[in-house]
């Protein structure tokens, strides 16, 4: 309502888009968490890990510091993580410390949290607040929903029951248990480019469904549920690091069952063979992962011995990610609740068209920017905004002699000028007409600058198509 302060937010926007100073927190937590019966604690396994990266966290520490006199230890991240409905006690929560990583990013994991048989919910999700070590509220942020299950499923699983079985393109985990003692587990990660197996962290593998027909060099990816006996590839979700093709076996008793082709389940003990190997297999040894060849088993045709580091547990994954940039902004209150964007939709054209933001975590406080231009916004529900679309003139004086597309980023910015980035853009292209002896560019310059160059068509608003893009 202030053209001063309007003006000022602008100009603060303006800044962040040139040198975007944004704070991420990552949570990756298993899809699926075994229930503890009695005095047991089978605590999550792989454990919820943390993630703080991005450049703002350096420099909102810096402002705490400026503006304060407490030491070095006074802005550290802490945190604590626990199950959503337990209350606030901290009993109930586990205690996080960051520590920083070769790559500058924070990184902490909740070791030591379950779920007792107490509690009868089917779903529940995890809770993580992060503060300053001076006592300043950073936010709250919530993991995806985590299916309670009693106990690995010993039964031949059926595709009707979707959410035990493990789709191509999903993300899952692979640990490995020695004399399945607690102590021995070991997950399989990426550092330096290399498969290891480490005690601590843990990485996200994207599980993709190869089709055998066609050359291994083109190794083209196949929708649908991973069965045993399939050809799989797995492809690391941080660094892209992949393995070779994989066939996927079912372990029974140390047993690699070569026959089975049922569909794998959750929890499920595996054993992966490289393609084309005389049972060659992938094995942990202490902390390396290496090729290990199974024997024969001379009655058994159908059946193959491996040892206990060719044993792996698959379990689905999720992440969650959370966004936001405080360190333009005057913020007093906690930066959650975070909202995601999961979708946008279109309506209109022309004069007026229409913008829904669907996502989750929004409220009244919010308003969408287009780039630098703020856009009239209205609050539907936690799950849904709407704004009108700003003129494409709003992108500088010029845009009649427009002929290639502009694309702005979409923002959240909270009514105090805290900034929400996301994935997505928006994008107004310029109609081009087909004049007879006229030639149009197709390509976009690299160079921003020579987007309106010499001229042959003049085109206005209702000449605009908008296309949203990820």
């Amino acid at each position: 309502s202030n053209p001063y302060q309007a003006s000022l937010l602008q100009d603060s926007v303006r800044r962040y888009l040139q040198l975007p100073a944004d704070q991420t927190v990552l949570i990756l937590h298993a899809k699926v968490a075994q229930k503890s019966y009695g005095n047991e604690k089978r605590f999550f396994c792989p454990p919820p890990c943390v993630y703080l990266s991005g450049p703002g966290w350096k420099l909102k520490q810096e402002q705490i510091k400026a503006c304060s006199q407490v030491g070095e230890a006074g802005f550290r991240v802490c945190g604590y993580m626990g199950l959503d409905s337990m209350g606030s006690s901290l009993m109930e929560t586990q205690k996080l410390s960051f520590e920083e990583q070769p790559d500058a990013k924070g990184f902490s994991c909740a070791k030591a949290l379950y779920i007792s048989d107490t509690d009868k919910r089917k779903h529940f999700r995890l809770v993580l607040k992060l503060f300053f070590s001076n006592g300043q509220e950073i936010g709250t942020f919530h993991s995806k929903l985590i299916k309670v299950i009693s106990k690995p499923s010993q039964k031949k699983q059926s595709l009707k029951n979707t959410d035990l079985c493990i789709s191509s393109g999903s993300k899952v985990s692979l640990f490995n248990r020695l004399r399945s003692q607690t102590v021995s587990t070991r997950y399989l990660s990426v550092e330096g480019g290399a498969f290891i197996a480490s005690a601590r962290q843990w990485a996200a593998f994207t599980l993709h469904l190869a089709d055998e027909r066609c050359p291994r060099s083109e190794f083209p990816l196949r929708e649908g549920y991973i069965r045993y006996g399939s050809v799989v590839q797995l492809v690391c979700t941080a660094t892209g690091v992949t393995l070779p093709p994989l066939i996927i076996r079912k372990v029974m008793k140390q047993y690699a069952m070569l026959d089975v082709d049922e569909p794998i389940s959750q929890l499920h003990k595996c054993a992966f063979q490289f393609q084309g190997s005389d049972r060659m297999y992938l094995c942990l040894s202490t902390d390396k992962v290496i090729q290990f060849q199974a024997s024969p088993c001379p009655k058994e045709a159908n059946r193959e011995l491996l040892n206990d580091g060719s044993c792996w547990t698959i379990i689905s994954t999720e992440t969650v990610e959370y966004t936001f940039s405080e360190s333009l902004a005057c913020v007093r209150e906690p930066v959650s609740p975070v909202p995601l964007i999961a979708a946008l939709q279109l309506t209109g054209g022309g004069d007026v068209a229409m913008l829904e933001v669907q996502g989750e975590y929004f409220h009244a406080h919010l308003k969408v920017w287009f780039g630098d231009v703020e856009a009239e916004t209205m609050y539907r529900s936690p799950k849904s905004l709407v704004c009108v679309v700003p003129d494409v003139s709003a992108f500088g004086s010029d845009w009649r002699w427009l002929r290639y597309p502009i694309t702005v980023p979409l923002l959240l910015i909270r009514d105090d000028g805290l900034i929400y980035s996301s994935s997505f853009t928006f994008t107004y292209t310029p109609e081009q007409s087909c004049i007879p002896g006229q030639q149009v560019l197709s390509d976009v310059p690299q160079d921003s600058d020579k987007l309106l160059d010499s001229i042959h068509q003049e085109f206005t608003r209702t000449n605009f198509h908008l296309f949203m893009q990820t």
